[in-house]
């Protein structure tokens, strides 16, 4: 006959009280040990047998489920979500192929995913319908819009979440081939909304509008929005290539503009490493921008005015919206990407030898692979027709369309807040 093993319980006196503990030692290769059984919101171990015994069982069931996640799935070490994250983000920075900023907004979406799962959670523990409901919380959360956080957004945050988990079955911490967020069936996405652009005349008066900007000295403006917009608009670049642009990306001898992956961004394709046309209105803003004694000194273009070391900008919305606002639009209505929009529809229009430009061409300087997709999404002509063989916006030429919105603009000659 078998001899029968003793209980795992044991009781310590505690206080005056009979308090529970167990002994799970057997299972020291997955954590196991000699442990007080404490019950979900109590600081102590529990004086109550029958819930000592419910601990003792489900404490069993995880450690058994560990025991064969090692043994069956080839599961080398227990890992918690905090530890593991930490970990990630210092691989992640020793490797050196991402900046700062991406560390920074990464560590921000595990530390969400930390205070919703909790820091000590198995992750091999996090199944989809956990994710499915971190989706949900997150799309919950406010916003620094008066909003709550939008599709896009909490995509970023599954991003990092995959992106963790990855590096967890490449070291034996989850099973090959497990990732709740990559396996999650409806992700959320960004809203597909029609593609907005500038007419030509209309990029011409915001560019004006940013020429006489004058920024409030107390209102810590950014004093080169003139030539920040007009390399947003003649180059075509997204948001993040432009504001982490270097002073040794413009080369006024060769007549061009380089986007590259440097210290402050990253790009976002292999094909986003290109260069662009200096084009001569560019080249006339920038020169007297950085040769004429404005441009602070440093690596960065345009770097940012708020701190003490030199830092990439993050966000020009409240400037931009200052320069909309004198030129007629409400704010929120003009952002960066619709400047590469709007290049896009104006270089279509340029001639190349007395021919339309290539699509090609055009896509190359928008950092595509092809033509598809600005043949597809960035192909608007508009209603101006503004043949030219350089992109340019010039309130000059457009002095009858504009007519009373430029006569408008030039009376708000005052420094505006």
């Amino acid at each position: 006959m078998p001899a029968r093993r003793r209980s795992r319980i044991y009781w310590r006196e505690r206080g005056g009280e009979r308090r529970a503990y167990a002994d799970f030692r057997d299972f020291a290769e997955v954590g196991g040990g000699r442990e007080a059984l404490i019950a979900p919101g109590e600081p102590n171990a529990t004086t109550d047998p029958d819930i000592a015994h419910r601990l003792l069982a489900d404490r069993v069931a995880e450690l058994e489920g560990r025991r064969r996640n090692r043994v069956l799935l080839g599961i080398e070490r227990d890992a918690g979500l905090q530890e593991f994250a930490a970990h990630h983000l210092v691989e992640k920075a020793r490797a050196g192929k991402v900046t700062e900023g991406w560390l920074t907004r990464a560590e921000m979406h595990l530390r969400a995913a930390i205070d919703f799962f909790g820091a000590e959670r198995d992750l091999a523990a996090i199944g989809v319908r956990d994710v499915q409901r971190y989706v949900a919380h997150l799309k919950s959360q406010p916003n620094r819009r008066g909003g709550t956080l939008n599709g896009g957004t909490v995509r970023h945050y599954l991003n990092s979440l995959s992106n963790m988990f990855r590096r967890a079955q490449g070291e034996g911490c989850v099973p090959l081939g497990f990732n709740p967020a990559a396996a999650l069936m409806d992700k959320p996405s960004a809203r597909r909304e029609e593609a907005r652009w500038l007419e030509v005349p209309d990029a011409a008066l915001l560019l004006e509008a940013a020429r006489t900007y004058k920024p409030h000295p107390e209102a810590h403006g950014m004093p080169y929005m003139y030539p920040l917009l007009a390399t947003f608009l003649l180059t075509g670049g997204r948001r993040a290539e432009v504001l982490g642009l270097e002073v040794e990306d413009v080369s006024f001898d060769r007549k061009i503009v380089t986007f590259r992956p440097n210290d402050w961004r990253r790009l976002k394709t292999a094909t986003s490493h290109r260069s662009v046309p200096l084009w001569p209105q560019l080249e006339e803003i920038l020169r007297q921008y950085v040769f004429g004694g404005s441009a602070p000194p440093g690596r960065l273009l345009f770097p940012s005015v708020r701190h003490q070391t030199e830092q990439m900008i993050y966000d020009p919305r409240k400037a931009l919206d200052a320069i909309a606002r004198r030129a007629g639009w409400k704010e929120g209505e003009i952002r960066t990407k619709a400047f590469r929009h709007t290049y896009c529809a104006a270089r279509l229009q340029t001639v190349d030898n007395g021919f339309p430009v290539s699509p090609y061409t055009v896509g190359k300087e928008m950092g595509h692979g092809g033509d598809q997709l600005v043949r597809r999404i960035y192909g608007h002509l508009g209603e101006v027709r503004h043949r030219s063989e350089v992109v340019e916006y010039r309130v000059e030429q457009h002095k009858e369309k504009l007519g009373e919105r430029l006569k408008a603009l030039r009376a708000k000659l005052s420094p505006v807040a």
